[in-house]
């Protein structure tokens, strides 16, 4: 083969650069998912002119402010093993997101970062009024900022913190630290306590959520596999391999047809999807019609997941094509890709913006029913995707409608569409955003206390000044009302200054049955009916046991011995239990015929099933008779031998066995 003349080979490479470079643009940010709303959430973003109700699957952006109301509770999503979790009357901002740094605002509240996978190179800064922490590393970490500031970390987590005028400090595993004060605050250090019934929620949800099936058939990284095992049923069909189909829809549902549009700082215009589901069908993969239902393709297994905001092709309706479509206006128009097809991109830099682009699908790519080979000339303006054949399977929407959210209560559908009478859309969309198109016609929510939002934080980066995204508009003062102050650090060299203290803790067709939905945190409901039962904390004082079983993590279950029974009269030495999963109660022995079998009755304020691999493991104890007596060791009086050891009995004094037999005694 000859070679390539040197003109088309560096026109070739520097193709190929382009190509990269664009690729590595796109995968720069992966959006925040806000997957789970309980009670009232509000959420506001920079330009809105009020606080709107927060939806699940809204894609967070820098700048986002949610605020979680009486017996609320939401979470966060970073990727698909890592979580962030608020209670209720809390604060939290998103400062900053860049593909290697996350900076979070908390100014008051309770706010929980497990984090069982955190990719490699990512920081994670907690910004609270009077210290900010630094996190890269796995753990498990919890903030609760209400006038002082108490940061613990779990699991191996391991931090640094930045006190408000003070040097940096490292919070090793298993500790808490208290800061206090505001301008000069000062820092205290203590044993973390035991987990509490927030902390062991936050477990048992992660638990729940990482065991997915639907994981094997997605890229790593993508967000929301576990909703894909509680709605929806996978099959493999021989054209496309595995797909996924919803369980139950509306009549004449097809994609992109429940949700709204939002405007979005970074990818504009982004689409937020009404069902529970509606993350990885709606930012991944692709759609295909396969005999009368709607089936969801995330295609081969890739090693990168990349984020796109919506993957729908756009039709432009202008005044020429709207009276013969009904429209009466412009409008705009949207279907959802097909298997393969690319997805023409109305965001980013100038060249990226208008190329088809393929970034994140890992099948053939085709247009037109025609698999694209590397030196394929590609010409968007004659693309006719699949799924537009498909009857009612394009949406449309008059543009002011589009803008305003409004579009979904009366939405248009376009039947027995051709090619040549849609125009679709090779570049940005005909619609600029207005007030409304951030929250996307979502009703008015509660505001937070003014005091939250003006109260001060202490920030080592920084934060992202967020940018109005009309053209031609005014951007405003800062209000302190909704953009509070904030305060700076001066931070020596990482980790300088900071006192050296040992380190401790560790480090750390239907293919089966469906699993239950995880837990819902609704133990907060109990504690307010019963607040006499709920007792304030001195910090580094652990808290008290709660009354049900309570689930230790492995490195906790090594750390802590396990306490042997206490009985009323003289055993055997048994040898150390194993490690089990729940501390184990005490029981009373009753008292047995002779040479019968010792049956061992739980305690009735709290009867206990306990579970089979601890039943193997927990060592039987031998009948005990009246007259029967434990074999001793050795006396210690002769050379060379133990000890004899002495029990303790409850009422007598410590006898050995030679005055026990003396007066009649086992």
């Amino acid at each position: 083969m000859s070679s390539l003349p040197r003109g088309v080979a560096a026109f070739l490479l520097a193709l190929l650069v382009a190509l990269s470079s664009l690729s590595a643009f796109a995968q720069e940010v992966t959006p925040l998912r806000l997957s789970y709303v309980e009670g009232e959430v509000s959420f506001w973003r920079f330009g809105a002119e009020d606080w709107a109700e927060a939806r699940p699957n809204i894609p967070l952006a820098a700048g986002d402010e949610l605020y979680v109301g009486r017996r609320g509770s939401i979470e966060l999503q970073v990727g698909n093993r890592a979580f962030v979790r608020a209670d209720d009357e809390t604060q939290l901002s998103l400062l900053s997101q860049t593909g290697d740094f996350l900076q979070f605002r908390v100014t008051t509240g309770r706010v929980s970062f497990d984090l069982r996978t955190l990719p490699p190179g990512l920081t994670v800064e907690v910004s609270t009024p009077n210290a900010v922490f630094t996190i890269e590393r796995s753990g498990y970490y919890r903030v609760d900022v209400d006038g002082d500031v108490h940061f613990i970390t779990r699991r191996g987590g391991r931090a640094v913190m930045v006190p408000a005028g003070g040097q940096p400090m490292n919070i090793y595993p298993s500790e808490e630290i208290v800061v206090r004060g505001n301008e000069v605050a000062r820092a205290e250090t203590y044993v973390a306590p035991e987990p509490d019934r927030w902390d062991r929620w936050n477990y048992e949800r992660t638990d729940s959520m990482l065991d997915s099936f639907s994981e094997r058939y997605l890229p790593p990284g993508v967000a929301g596999a576990y909703d894909l095992d509680h709605y929806g049923r996978w099959r493999v069909v021989a054209d496309y391999g595995p797909v996924w189909v919803p369980d139950v829809v509306s009549p004449g549902w097809v994609p992109y047809s429940s949700g709204r549009w939002i405007w979005d700082p970074y990818y504009e215009w982004t689409w937020i999807d009404d069902a529970p589901w509606g993350w990885a069908p709606f930012h991944y993969g692709r759609w295909v019609f396969l005999g009368g239902y709607w089936a969801w393709v995330p295609g081969p297994v890739i090693s990168v997941a990349w984020y796109a905001p919506a993957l729908v092709a756009f039709y432009d309706i202008g005044s020429s094509l709207s009276v013969s479509f009904g429209f009466g206006t412009p409008g705009l128009a949207w279907v959802s890709l097909g298997w393969g097809e690319p997805l023409v991109p109305w965001w980013g830099r100038p060249g990226f913006i208008g190329r088809p682009w393929w970034g994140g699908w890992g099948g053939p790519r085709v247009i037109n029913n025609v698999v694209v080979r590397p030196t394929t000339i590609i010409n968007i303006t004659n693309i006719t995707y699949v799924n537009s054949r498909v009857n009612n399977a394009v949406v449309g929407a008059h543009r002011e409608r589009f803008a305003k959210g409004s579009w979904r209560d009366a939405p248009l559908r376009l039947t027995h569409t051709t090619q040549t009478q849609l125009q679709p859309v090779r570049g940005a969309l005909p619609v600029k955003p207005e007030p409304a198109s951030l929250i996307a016609g979502s009703p008015r929510s509660v505001r937070p206390p003014e005091a939250m939002l003006k109260r001060p934080v202490v920030v080592k980066r920084a934060p992202s000044e967020p940018k109005l995204p009309w053209v031609g508009a005014t951007a405003p003062r800062p209000d302190p009302k909704v953009a509070p102050e904030r305060r700076f650090v001066s931070v020596p060299a990482r980790h300088a200054g900071a006192p050296a203290r040992p380190e401790f803790g560790g480090e750390t067709g239907i293919e089966r049955a469906r699993p239950p939905l995880p837990p819902r945190f609704e133990e907060r409901q109990r504690e307010r009916a019963a607040p006499s039962l709920v007792e304030p904390r001195t910090p580094g004082v652990a808290a008290p046991v709660p009354a049900q079983p309570r689930v230790m993590e492995q490195q906790e279950r090594q750390r802590v011995p396990a306490e042997p029974p206490k009985l009323e009269t003289q055993r055997v030495p048994q040898p150390a239990p194993a490690p089990m999963v729940r501390e184990r109660e005490r029981v009373e022995a009753p008292k047995p015929a002779p040479q019968a079998p010792r049956v061992v009755t739980p305690v009735p304020a709290q009867p206990r099933a306990m579970q089979q691999q601890e039943r193997q493991r927990v060592p039987a104890e031998p009948p005990r008779a009246e007259t029967q007596r434990a074999p001793q060791p050795e006396r210690a009086d002769l050379p060379g031998k133990p000890a004899n050891r002495v029990f303790r009995v409850p009422g007598e004094e410590n006898v050995d066995g030679d005055q026990r037999r003396s007066q009649g005694r086992p």
